[in-house]
This record gives structure tokens, sequence and C-alpha cells, in this order.
């Protein structure tokens, strides 16, 4: 199980504070060059993660990098089938080329951020492309051959446009994330807000919106098998499971994390946030730190957790307040 991080993006979000930089050649060359060497130094670790078979590159922006770079660290890999190979990718980015070229490369899942369908709120967000891109883009994928998409959409906010899920639907992806808006230190739209230039939505909005999501969700016939996640039967994440089960993982690249479970202990690590030269730091887990995380992971799920001899699981109905009852029961 294989994350890579590519943290690079032609502009930022307006409520993005993960680490990335603005994509230039030269930036992403030493990154992919930094990667591969990362690859080299931990194929033994990999090698021990390999119970689950995923492979998942995220951001930043993935799409950002040419076909030759995502070709580079995948040979590097050299791995050439994976049960799920995921790449997140922005709409506009999406060419009949790029998207063959993804197919050719082994990429047999895409993760699409569209976050909205409604122009106004896309240019509030500050994103690239716009509705008619994103649909655009869907269908340049279908064409391509991928039968295992996921899009994201973004919730809990006034200017929330309802009929973005009716139109997400209607393209019948096999997956789908619904995530509420979060304000995030250091974000564009944490700078608004304390400048008065934006309005969080009360809880009471951000419930009603995540209940109708979850109603037309059930009545499409999809599975919510996490808080934020929803699939047709049979089309859950494979790579984000194991996450929540905490299966061990590699990450690579800068801002990467891992767990390794290695002579009784687990281990978690972080690399820094530069673009070239990053190093890991590492902690040893305890107990009660195992514990917290698998309560935390877990009951973000609908299957559950085993604790203390018992089976534990949060309603549908309790999801949006999951986090208090996660609260109480560490």
């Amino acid at each position: 199980m294989v994350y890579i991080h590519v943290p690079f993006c032609r502009s930022f979000c307006v409520y993005c504070d993960f680490y990335s930089e603005i994509a230039c050649g030269r930036a992403s060359k030493t990154y992919v060059r930094g990667v591969c060497a990362e690859i080299d130094a931990r194929r033994e670790e990999i090698a021990d993660c390999s119970g689950t078979d995923t492979l998942y590159i995220g951001g930043g922006t993935p799409s950002v990098l040419p076909l030759s770079d995502i070709a580079r660290i995948v040979e590097t890999l050299g791995k050439k089938d994976y049960d799920e190979f995921t790449i997140e990718v922005n709409p506009d980015d999406i060419t009949p080329d790029y998207a063959q070229g993804l197919r050719t490369l082994g990429v047999n899942r895409i993760s699409m951020g569209v976050q909205s369908l409604s122009d106004p709120v896309l240019r509030w967000m500050r994103r690239r492309h716009d509705a008619a891109g994103a649909a655009r883009a869907f269908q340049t994928l279908r064409k391509a051959g991928f039968d295992n998409i996921s899009v994201d959409m973004i919730f809990g906010f006034d200017t929330y446009d309802a009929a973005t899920l009716d139109t997400l639907l209607s393209w019948r992806p096999e997956h789908l994330s619904a995530y509420q808006l979060s304000i995030e230190t250091g974000s564009a739209l944490a700078e608004q807000l304390a400048a008065g230039q934006f309005r969080e939505a009360s809880d009471e909005t951000c419930r009603t919106q995540y209940d109708q999501i979850c109603g037309q969700m059930r009545d499409a016939g999809y599975e919510h098998y996490e808080i934020s996640n929803w699939s047709l039967p049979g089309r859950h994440a494979r790579h984000n499971e194991a996450y929540w089960r905490r299966v061990p993982y590699v990450g690579l690249g800068p801002g990467a994390h891992s767990l390794r479970k290695t002579g009784g202990q687990e281990i978690r690590s972080w690399n820094s946030q530069e673009l070239s030269g990053w190093h890991a730091t590492q902690e040893i887990l305890t107990k009660e730190e195992i514990r917290e995380e698998q309560i935390m992971l877990g009951l973000r799920t609908a299957e559950g957790i085993e604790l203390d001899g018992r089976h534990i699981r949060i309603p549908e109905r309790d999801f949006f307040i999951a986090d208090s009852i996660i609260l109480k029961m560490l």
C-alpha cells in the first residue's frame, strides 16, 4: 500500500491549507528525482507493505504533472498491476490524450475534484474549471475506458447548490465523497473570515444539507460506508478503507505520512515539507495512541470497531455528530 504526494497546484483554492507549491517545470523535475530516490531508498519498507495492493497518487494536483513524470515514478516503483491504482485529477487537466495516457500507465481508478457545479460557487472557491468543464472531463474519462471514477463535492456553506448532487448522480459515478467546508488556519478562507468577508454556515444549515445528501445518495442506491464517502455496491475505495483499518502503508514525497508495524511496535513517520532533500521524522506510538486512532478512524466507518469485547458503530443518523461521540469515548 503506497501513497505518493504530489505537492503542486496551478492555483490555490480558497479553503485549502495543504502543503502545495505552484507548479513549474524545473521544480517538478526536482521533485520527481527526489521521489524516485526515496523509492529506491525505501524498497524494503515498500515490499513489507504489499499486503494491500493499492497505489494512490494524491496532492496537491497530480494531474498537473506531465505523463512522462508520472511514468517515471511508476516505472521506478517497478510494479505494473495494482488491484487499485488511483490518481487525483482536476477537471481542466483532462484531455483525451491525457486520460488515455493514464490508462496506459495502469491507472484504474480516478478521483476527480468537482466540488460544485455552480459556476458562481466555483469562482468563489477559486477552482480552475467551470461546471461544463467538469462534465466534459467526466465523459472524457468514461470514453477512455475508466469504469471506476470517484467525484468530490463540498457542502456546508450558505450558497451551497443542492442541484450539484442531482447532476453528479445523473453521471452515475462509482464513488462520491462529500466534505463539509472547514475553516483551516492559513487558508485564504480563514483570512476572509477574520476580515468579515465570509460568514460560516450554522450547524443547523450544515446538518440539513448533510441529511439531504444522505437521503439522495440512499435513494440512488449508493452505500454510505464512511462518514464522507458513498459508493455503488462493490466500489468502496480500497486504499482509503485500509487507512481506516490502520493497515501499514508507505507515504512518499514531501509532507507524506507512513505507518509501519515491526517488532511489536507501531511507528508513525512523516516527511518534511520541502521540494528537495526532504527528510522523515518518526515516533513510536503508545498503546493509548493506538487505541485512540482505532476509535477515531474505525468509528468513521459504517462497519464500526471491536472494542473491549463489544462491536460498536455509529448509525448513519448520528454520523453528523460523530466527532462529539468519538471524543466522549477517548
